[in-house]
């Protein structure tokens, strides 16, 4: 019996019935094209009866990709760890990272015609919405190496994990890093190397995993192949045929990526017959199903109903589903060393499992636990409230689901005179929060109030204690602070030459110190500054952009603490401080920051029955104030005539009842005035 030809052929399976046929024909082939034999895809041709009732069959293939008729079920079949590639996808936002992974799975036939769309591995409605990925999403493809050398004609089956390309979400793509031997590093031909660009190949040679540099969007007018080029020998010291051209929208040079992957990624290490050890790398709550882990297999082999354990919890399941991620979960009896999927063991308690923990056996534990992730450090602290106060324990369970899913999060409960119990949440970024923010509104149904955003600070006491100060609340009273220090940050510009004057205005507006500046290219400048965290969680990307035309990319990370001159900055409405509308800021920039709160709000606060006095203060100071005049109904008007004592008397009595009324009335302040300082110019 032959083998099939690429596209088409015969194939010729001895059996008497139709599941013998596919039994004989992996026994004799050695392979199993198994998916291909479906009533889209063949005919029956002849049948003729023989003694002991057996049938002869002659199917005739159609023509089809021959990814298809290799790749569907691999899977079924006893591959190798030599025939597995884990790798990810890196790049700076919006270099075509999703649209790469798009064209990979379209041409391995992962994802059928019907099924492809834009983004398709970005399952959020959020990420579609922004054109951003939020979320890490792992995928397997299988593929038949169609090129020369001794791969040629192999099938192999590809682990891809699509990562985010923000730099608040670079969390996510660690933890991706942690699961593969080889990263795509795409870089688009347009724009050249950006600031994200180099912070993701850091994390990725930190983790020696092997780099693959492609340089995407080729096709289009202003694409600039050869400088490029040149920018990424700079960066990586690779050779110029290295280098892998494509368009990932129109499908150009995307066989090349696929044949490169199995060639240049090396395949995983690993004892399948060891103890197990696998890394969570992720997870997520389902309501029906309980939390689903994805892991990566380290080493030993996984059976469906195996006793399994979670080393850092010591809790111990029944592996109840065990499968690989496609486009939809796909269950299997047995993963081994090597392998990338996902378990699904009836856990529904969200703190029992933990992203970097290891999962092994019961009866044969593995000596150690695999070292996990580095602890997360939130940059941007806010106060996350329920509207409703009655909704306080649905909101914190929300938080912990949505932990499972974003490890990147942290909160602590907490509690406010203005907005009763909330939770003091822990952010990577001013985008990070508000991804969090839409994410409880969306997919768990909170409303909430988030307060202004701040940093973490800490507090030299005068009698020699250190205090961290998370909240404007926390700030210990002015007589008792001898130094006040704050997170300082390392700050990486890269724009064009033609904005480099603005974009030094900008930071030296922020407190800013210039390190470095490097011409990458001609027209290319990269600018190091030393920038306070504080300044820069409000507006400065948003400033940055503007300015520059949003050619500028910024990428930073935490240069320790520094000390300096801050003041917290309340806001009194009616003489009460609003603690969610305090903050803690620059002692130059106070006054400026608390006049223009008092004027955002008397435009945002509705009018009351009475009065509201506006007032920005600092300690017993008051610096700025503003009014909000109150509703009055003319009781003059029946007074047509007559002595103007009958008038003043009416005046005095509506004055007295406005007076009282102020005593009793409490002011209502909506939530777009929590975010008012966000957007004060």
């Amino acid at each position: 019996m032959s083998r099939p030809c690429r596209d088409a052929g015969l194939v010729v399976v001895l059996s008497r019935h139709c599941e013998d046929s596919v039994l004989l024909y992996r026994v004799m082939q050695g392979r199993v094209p198994v998916g291909t034999l479906s009533n889209h895809h063949y005919k029956s041709h002849n049948f003729q009866f023989l003694k002991k009732k057996v049938y002869i069959c002659i199917f005739v293939l159609l023509p089809f990709s021959r990814n298809l008729l290799y790749g569907k079920n691999l899977n079924d079949t006893q591959y190798t760890m030599n025939n597995i590639r884990n790798f990810c996808i890196i790049a700076h936002i919006d270099h075509g990272k999703s649209t790469l992974a798009d064209r990979l799975l379209e041409y391995t036939a992962t994802v059928s015609k019907r099924e492809m769309q834009d983004q398709v591995l970005d399952d959020m409605d959020l990420e579609k919405e922004r054109g951003i990925t939020i979320k890490s999403h792992a995928i397997q493809m299988n593929y038949r190496h169609d090129g020369e050398g001794e791969n040629a004609g192999k099938d192999f089956v590809l682990n891809l994990i699509d990562t985010p390309g923000h730099v608040d979400f670079s969390y996510e793509v660690s933890r991706s890093i942690a699961a593969c031997e080889g990263a795509l590093l795409v870089v688009d031909a347009t724009q050249g190397i950006q600031a994200q660009t180099i912070s993701n190949l850091y994390l990725a040679l930190e983790n020696d995993l092997e780099i693959i540099p492609v340089m995407n969007k080729i096709d289009l007018d202003s694409a600039m192949p050869e400088e490029v080029a040149d920018e990424i020998i700079d960066l990586l010291g690779c050779k110029r045929e290295e280098i892998l051209s494509c368009s990932a929208k129109t499908g150009m040079g995307v066989p090349e990526v696929l044949r490169a992957i199995v060639d240049r990624f090396p395949a995983p290490k690993g004892d399948p017959s060891a103890p197990l050890q696998a890394l969570v790398f992720d997870s997520v709550f389902n309501p029906f199903r309980g939390i689903i882990s994805y892991f990566r297999i380290m080493n030993g082999t996984i059976r469906t109903n195996d006793h399994v354990m979670f080393v850092s919890t010591e809790k111990d399941y029944h592996a109840d589903e065990i499968g690989v991620l496609r486009l939809n979960m796909e269950p299997r009896k047995e993963m081994s060393a090597g392998d990338v999927g996902y378990i699904i063991s009836g856990i529904k308690t969200s703190k029992e499992v933990r992203v970097g923990d290891t999962i092994t056996h019961v009866e044969r534990p593995c000596d150690k636990a695999i070292e996990g992730f580095e602890a997360v450090k939130p940059m941007v602290f806010a106060g996350v409230y329920p509207v409703d106060t009655d909704d306080y324990e649905e909101l914190r369970a929300s938080l912990e689901k949505l932990q499972l899913n974003d490890a990147s999060l942290t909160f602590e409960p907490e509690s406010s005179l203005a907005l009763g119990f909330g939770f003091r949440c822990g952010f990577l970024g001013l985008l990070h929060m508000e991804i969090v923010q839409e994410r409880l509104e969306r997919e768990f149904n909170m409303d909430v109030i988030t307060t202004v955003p701040n940093v973490q600070y800490k507090v030299k006491l005068t009698n020699g204690d250190e205090k961290d100060v998370y909240n404007p609340s926390g700030m210990p009273e002015p007589n008792n602070i001898a130094e006040v220090y704050e997170p300082y940050i390392h700050a990486q510009i890269i724009t064009k030459a033609d904005f480099i004057g603005a974009v030094i205005k900008l930071c030296m507006d922020k407190r800013g110190i210039l390190k470095n500046q490097t011409y990458l290219t001609t027209d290319r400048i990269e600018i190091t500054f030393d920038l306070p965290l504080g300044e820069v969680v409000f507006d400065f990307y948003d400033k940055l952009k503007s300015i520059s035309k949003g050619y500028a990319s910024f990428d930073y990370y935490i240069n320790g603490f520094q000390p300096s001159k801050l003041v917290k900055l309340e806001i009194l409405l009616n003489g009460d401080p609003v603690d969610a509308l305090s903050t803690l800021t620059y002692v130059d920039n106070a006054y400026p920051i608390g006049r223009r709160m008092c004027e955002k709000l008397k435009e945002l606060i509705p009018r009351q029955q009475f009065d509201v006095a506006i007032q920005a203060a600092i300690g017993s100071k008051i610096i700025a104030r503003e009014t909000v005049r109150q509703v009055r109904k003319d009781v003059t008007a029946k007074c047509y005539g007559g002595d103007i004592t009958r008038k003043r008397k009416l005046l005095e009595k509506q004055k007295e009842g406005k007076k009282r009324m102020r005593q009793v009335g409490n002011v209502e302040v909506p939530q777009s005035a929590f975010l008012a300082v966000l957007k004060l110019d």
